[in-house]
């Protein structure tokens, strides 16, 4: 019988030309998903969602018809085009530049009628913004075994996310992985609106019409160049940075004029426990979100799953109130 450790270490700079073509390998993927969808609130249709082999763009289609779906197998490390009539074009991950990867995609789109516009085929929010997808030859690296750690902290942050969000009766968002950021997230939201200035961005003023409390996990970057849990409440309340947060080792660092709350995965796999240490340091930053924005924390607390007043106890004392 295998074990698998929770939360496998995955050094920032022990994959560096690995991330770097698999993250626009993924932003082109979700780039397809992003024309191809109905539009949602706070675009949840945008995001990319795992699999038990990958990550996925769910169905899909251009005319309401005919449906369609992208997988990134990263388990057998390769794609998969399908349709709905059984129609399929695959290839392998490894071997590819980001050049090669979208001109094989967009083979396969058009040997499956498939008709997809890609408003903006350059990458988000990176370095090479200016770059054409079609022209880049410089990221050509693929190493499965990098792939499987990353495929696998990926799968584990999930599930943890999964059991995080379930302890919330409000609304919520899916656990879904951002392909422009390249990392895994769940948003809890207050009905309250956020009025933002003309000058405002859309993609902002979508994603940040409500009051949020955002908690997730990234890869690393170069102000923090290792993996990590985060936590976020937009906007800021005043004294949020103040608060405390577990386990030890959790801070919040400023981040675009805000405050982030962050556990470092090393930090969080030295408790011994690093499931509990997570789970525990998004509960804290959660309630310094919460109750220094407002929220009725008690009313929204779901922390057996299940809003039932007959198997849920806090709920009942709630309603008793």
């Amino acid at each position: 019988m295998s074990t698998t450790t929770p939360f496998p270490a995955l050094p920032y700079d022990s994959w560096t030309g690995t991330r770097e073509t698999l993250h626009r390998f993924v932003q082109i993927v979700g780039k397809v998903r992003l024309a191809a969808s109905p539009r949602r609130n706070h675009w949840w249709n945008v995001p990319l969602h795992l699999t038990g082999r990958g990550l996925t763009t769910r169905p899909m289609s251009t005319d309401g018809v005919r449906v369609f779906t992208i997988d990134l197998d990263l388990v057998d490390h390769r794609l998969d085009l399908t349709t709905i009539e059984g129609g399929r074009w695959s290839f392998p991950l490894a071997g590819h530049s980001v050049a090669t990867f979208w001109t094989d995609l967009h083979a396969g789109l058009a040997a499956l009628d498939l008709d997809v516009r890609i408003a903006a085929p350059t990458p988000f929010d990176l370095p090479d913004a200016d770059r054409p997808f079609a022209e880049d030859t410089e990221h050509a690296t693929y190493d499965p075994a990098a792939v499987t750690r990353y495929w696998t902290l990926l799968s584990q942050v999930n599930l943890l996310l999964e059991q995080f969000a379930a302890r919330y009766s409000g609304k919520t968002s899916p656990v879904h992985h951002f392909w422009h950021t390249f990392d895994i997230a769940v948003t809890r939201f207050a009905e309250r609106p956020v009025h933002f200035t003309a000058e405002t961005d859309p993609v902002t003023r979508e994603a940040y019409s409500r009051e949020v409390i955002s908690s997730g996990f990234w890869f690393g970057d170069p102000d923090t160049p290792e993996p990590a849990f985060y936590s976020y409440t937009a906007p800021e309340p005043a004294g949020l940075a103040e608060a405390a947060l577990e386990p030890t080792g959790a801070r919040w660092v400023p981040a675009r004029g805000a405050h982030l709350a962050v556990l470092r995965l090393s930090e969080a796999q030295a408790t011994g426990d690093p499931i509990a240490a997570a789970l525990a340091f998004y509960e804290s930053a959660y309630r310094a979100g919460a109750t220094r924005a407002g929220w009725d924390v008690e009313a929204a607390d779901c922390g057996v799953g299940t809003t039932d007043p007959v198997l849920n106890p806090t709920q009942t004392r709630q309603e008793q109130q």
